[in-house]
């Protein structure tokens, strides 16, 4: 039985160790699954060999989402349409006063990061998640994940080619990206397809994630002309007592839509030299439940 300072200590990592696992998941009820499997874990543990409990947590917690992955991966669900992670509250507040460690961790949580992170293996992805969004040194990982060093920084190095080569560019400045924001929804409500279209990239993509479970399209959409066309049909047709208001998910502004108080639809957006790149809908309501006590 885990004493009153014991809870303390995992409640003060709890918010570290919920981050490296839906990093790691993308899925935040898997990623509190694995924390409440820590919490177990560490309720139980000898504190005779726990000598930092930072450190121990953050190992227990990666290992079980390791596990997780691979079971995940193992099942080999076919997923209906285009998959985008779950949407992730994030409010950095006075927790990261460097501007550019906060520039770092939002990167590290942004949906297109995140879908790339995909097809990395379960290790690679630890690794990748324990270096670059939180700065472990490889010594330490290399601890963590059982491992020798020269093999993580392989590891290391594989993946971080990998996610480079294939994430967008885009301009993580959150102002920026809610004044166009606002302005891609006043075009879209408004109907005005010539105002929408000088707001999106010539090459925009739309991912539309429903999981088969509601509208949504269940392919990609590419070019300014099919992505601009699509808003203003689908705005056209509206929503019974439709609200909207803004959340910070995935480290960036994005949108919340409601239908009857109900959460309906997530939207973000990319953008890079002013025009929006990529317009990311979720509209899987398992993915949406989370957000209604928001």
């Amino acid at each position: 039985m885990a004493t009153d300072t014991e809870t303390d200590v995992f409640e003060a990592h709890r918010s570290v160790l919920l981050g490296v696992a839906y990093r790691m998941l993308g899925r935040v009820t898997d990623a509190e699954d694995v924390v409440q499997e820590a919490w177990l874990r560490w309720s139980a543990a000898d504190r005779s060999e726990v000598r930092e409990p930072r450190a121990y947590l953050v190992r227990v917690t990666t290992r079980l989402a390791i596990d997780r992955l691979r079971q995940v991966k193992a099942r080999g669900e076919t997923y209906v349409g285009p998959w985008l992670p779950e949407p992730y509250v994030t409010d950095f507040g006075d927790t990261v006063p460097d501007t550019a460690e906060q520039a770092v961790l939002a990167d590290s949580v942004s949906l297109a990061v995140l879908v790339v992170m995909e097809s990395l293996s379960p290790l690679e992805r630890a690794v990748f998640v324990l270096r670059e969004a939180f700065g472990y040194p490889y010594a330490d990982i290399a601890a963590m994940l059982d491992r020798a060093e020269p093999a993580v920084r392989q590891l290391a190095g594989r993946a971080r080619r990998h996610v480079d080569e294939r994430r967008p560019r885009y301009d993580v400045d959150p102002v920026r990206r809610r004044d166009l924001t606002e302005r891609f929804l006043a075009a879209a409500g408004g109907g005005d397809l010539e105002a929408l279209m000088a707001l999106l990239a010539p090459d925009v993509r739309l991912v539309g994630d429903s999981g088969g479970k509601s509208k949504a399209p269940l392919r990609v959409l590419e070019s300014a002309d099919h992505v601009g066309r699509f808003i203003v049909g689908v705005a056209g047709k509206g929503l019974p007592d439709l609200t909207w208001r803004f959340l910070e998910l995935n480290g960036g502004p994005a949108v919340l839509v409601l239908s009857g108080g109900k959460p309906d639809s997530v939207f973000q957006m990319d953008i890079l030299d002013g025009r929006i790149q990529s317009v990311y809908i979720i509209r899987n309501p398992d993915k949406l439940q989370a957000l209604s006590a928001v």
